[in-house]
């Protein structure tokens, strides 16, 4: 599933460009996992202000309203000047005056949603139980600790949770717990101050990382240009079972956490 680091990669490599189109026209292919929840020819007409993203969210602001996108489990975006003729898994054709904006997505898990504005029903619905933007100054180390102190859930249930701090999914939280030196099994409630302190710092400095190596290429994410990500050639646990640790040389070992691969350290990470 892309996570927060391929969404923001997404959205590097093609908000600059899409800036300031004029849509022409809307194409829909198969059912997404939410309806777009308008007429396409509604939004004939309307300008790209600009692409932001809120948690594994793009939003594209229009000069009236606001399209919400998501990349569910297998989703990418293309955005060009010439595309090729439609495949199976093309379901959504944004198409510009500067280019056609193309959501691929084998499984349709993902999903385009157009609302007048963040504050109406369609947005709050999906945006609304979001926790904090890891990479903003929003993310308080001091909130951070307080919230953890209030679950009782494993720590990396919580970090995937999304409601405390959003965007760290399973790759990055496995990741961020390895740096952080901490069991992915440990309640979140017991984490020490100086523990969610080095948590905190984890966090933000894995997902940097992943952003500048152009996210995780696991299976088939690319960018908006068709490039690949290479972070998971670095990754310290994910994925990487029964091989030696690249600190202490220790094999890695693999549990499930609901129902999710859990990857970590036996020796480095401390219960």
């Amino acid at each position: 599933m892309p996570e927060l680091p391929e969404v923001e990669v997404t959205r590097l490599s093609f908000a600059e460009r899409i800036a300031g189109a004029r849509v022409q026209s809307v194409r829909l292919g198969k059912p997404l996992r939410w309806p777009l929840g308008v007429d396409p020819l509604v939004l004939a007409g309307r300008t790209v202000r600009g692409v932001r993203r809120r948690g594994k969210y793009l939003l594209l602001d229009l000069d009236r309203g606001v399209l919400l996108l998501h990349l569910g489990m297998s989703g990418s975006l293309r955005f060009d000047t010439a595309m090729p003729e439609l495949a199976l898994h093309d379901h959504f054709d944004l198409v510009t005056d500067l280019g056609v904006l193309r959501l691929n997505d084998p499984r349709r898990f993902g999903a385009v949603v157009y609302a007048e504005s963040e504050a109406a029903p369609e947005a709050v619905k999906l945006l609304g139980g979001l926790g904090v933007e890891p990479l903003g100054g929003e993310f308080d180390l001091a909130a951070f600790h307080a919230a953890l102190k209030k679950r009782k859930a494993p720590i990396k249930q919580v970090l995937l949770a999304g409601d405390v701090v959003v965007g760290v999914g399973n790759i990055y939280a496995s990741e961020a717990l390895f740096l952080a030196g901490i069991r992915p099994t440990l309640a979140a409630a017991r984490i020490s101050k100086p523990r969610a302190a080095r948590l905190h710092a984890a966090i933000r400095e894995v997902l940097a990382r992943a952003v500048a190596k152009g996210g995780s290429t696991l299976r088939d994410f690319s960018n908006a240009q068709g490039e690949s990500g290479y972070f998971q050639l670095e990754a310290m646990v994910y994925d990487r079972k029964g091989e030696p640790c690249r600190v202490c040389g220790s094999p890695i070992r693999m549990i499930r956490q609901g129902q999710r691969a859990t990857y970590f350290c036996p020796v480095c990470q401390k219960p």
